[in-house]
């Protein structure tokens, strides 16, 4: 199901809720710190080298970015926060904006949380997490660059990670290890993206309701 992934196209740009698609398919939001990593992910999840751009500029992403995978199903890219050379009259505008998506957008299904491996957990990491589970929304933290560490460092920081996300959140986030460099854990967010997206063949024929 989740080769129907690799399908994905750039549908828009949204600097305001009124340049929101309609709100009535089925959405995956995509969120991190800058240079955590979010954009490569989503180009590794998708197996295209530039569906989403990767830059090194902090704050690159500056609007809600839509990839169409089907017909009212689509990836959603958030701006990256952490952006410290944004003015602070944009960052305020990207916050309202965001806190407004998660709170009203019927259509979102999932919230994936892009974390550097090597610094989990930061406090907007922390912040974008609670806003999925205080909606009843499933979330994923994909702890990407996981080559940078050795198997046995993985291996506790993820579970540290998973501990720590228990202890705040149940049972509502699921973790994993992830790089995009070594195909490291790019089959099993996949499968959690696909899933919630109902991306099989029974599912994917059918029109979502609004």
């Amino acid at each position: 199901m989740s080769q129907l992934l690799e399908r994905a196209r750039y549908l828009l740009s949204a600097h305001n809720a009124g340049q929101l698609p309609e709100d009535g398919g089925w959405e995956v939001a995509f969120a991190g710190r800058s240079n955590a990593g979010k954009s490569s992910a989503l180009n590794a999840l998708t197996r295209q080298n530039a569906l989403a751009r990767v830059s090194k500029t902090p704050g690159r992403t500056q609007q809600l970015v839509f990839f169409e995978v089907q017909p009212q199903r689509y990836l959603v890219d958030l701006p990256g926060y952490g952006y410290a050379k944004v003015p602070q009259e944009l960052q305020a505008h990207w916050q309202a904006f965001i806190d407004r998506y998660f709170r009203t957008r019927e259509a979102l299904k999932g919230l994936v949380v892009v974390m550097d491996i090597r610094h989990p957990l930061k406090d907007y990491d922390l912040q974008m997490l609670g806003y999925a589970v205080n909606r009843g929304l499933p979330a994923h933290a994909l702890l990407t660059k996981a080559d940078k560490l050795g198997r046995g460092q993985q291996a506790q920081t993820l579970q540290k990670v998973r501990k720590e996300l228990a202890s705040r959140f149940a049972d509502s986030v699921t973790v994993q290890a992830y790089s995009g460099e070594s195909r490291q854990g790019v089959d099993e967010a996949r499968e959690v993206v696909g899933g919630w997206l109902g991306l099989n063949p029974a599912v994917a024929d059918e029109t979502p309701a609004g």
